[in-house]
């Protein structure tokens, strides 16, 4: 990974199973997220993308939040005087969240509100500890929650969706799992060992195919079934060109574990 002046969030160095820690770090509120922070993610995300050793972005908050909303002290401070240049803002996170080629676990903490639900929502992945709340608050400010409307609603039923936003509410994390928030719940020991479940078990699988696979899924979201098949058909065919799959279909025929190039 690119060694960057990071300011709002903390990276952990790449583990044995390819995970990359990435810390929400603005503790004093909570990881509330601003524009430093989202650009900061922004550039990490796609530093990740460009390094093989990375298999999967674990993002996480420091201490006990996970990400407890909008920064609004920053709302409309921007990120003067940082030394990274400002590469986006909310919206590109989280189409940058979308696109990501490594599966990105959200690893919760703690509260989750608002901004911060919608970086769990955008996570391919979300295991959370049974005392976390995730919520649509913004309401009970004036606000409405628009910007996470979208990625929520590929989770939520409409009907459950509207009544979390109209009635801002905060759910608990056996609720948020039931509504499909979350994959998994866990007592707050349990938590580092789920996420490394998660991860080893992606670490085991075919890189390029794992690219290839969320390319596909990310390609045909919101297309119609005559839409998205023949593009399915076209991904299917560049999948079954790498040496990975003849790979894979070898192993199977020999009966041994696959010995994965990432080709």
């Amino acid at each position: 990974m690119i060694e960057r002046a990071y300011r709002s969030v903390k990276l952990a160095p790449v583990d044995e199973r390819g995970a990359l820690g990435v810390a929400l770090s603005n503790p004093a509120r909570k990881n509330a997220i601003g524009p430093r922070m989202v650009s900061e993610l922004l550039y990490v995300l796609e530093d990740a993308a460009a390094d093989d050793a990375v298999r999967t972005i674990v993002l996480t908050g420091e201490g006990s939040a996970f990400c407890a909303g909008g920064d609004f002290a920053q709302m409309s401070g921007g990120v003067e005087g940082d030394e990274l240049p400002p590469k986006g803002d909310y919206v590109d996170l989280m189409l940058a969240m979308d696109r990501s080629p490594k599966p990105i676990v959200a690893r919760v903490n703690g509260h989750a509100m608002g901004g911060g639900l919608g970086l769990v929502a955008g996570s391919h992945f979300a295991i959370g500890v049974r005392d976390a709340k995730l919520g649509t608050p913004e309401i009970d400010v004036g606000l409405f929650p628009m910007m996470i409307m979208a990625v929520l609603r590929r989770h939520v039923s409409r009907r459950r969706l509207v009544q979390m936003m109209l009635f801002g509410e905060r759910l608990d994390a056996s609720e948020a799992a039931s509504v499909g928030l979350l994959n998994r719940v866990v007592d707050q020991g349990d938590l580092d060992a789920a996420v490394a479940e998660v991860t080893q078990r992606v670490a085991e699988k075919s890189p390029i195919t794992v690219r290839l696979g969320l390319e596909a899924l990310t390609s045909q979201d919101d297309l119609a079934l005559e839409e998205a098949l023949p593009l399915l058909r076209d991904q299917l065919a560049a999948c079954l060109a790498t040496d990975d799959a003849r790979e894979g279909l070898m192993a199977f025929l020999e009966k041994r574990k696959p010995r994965w190039t990432g080709r």
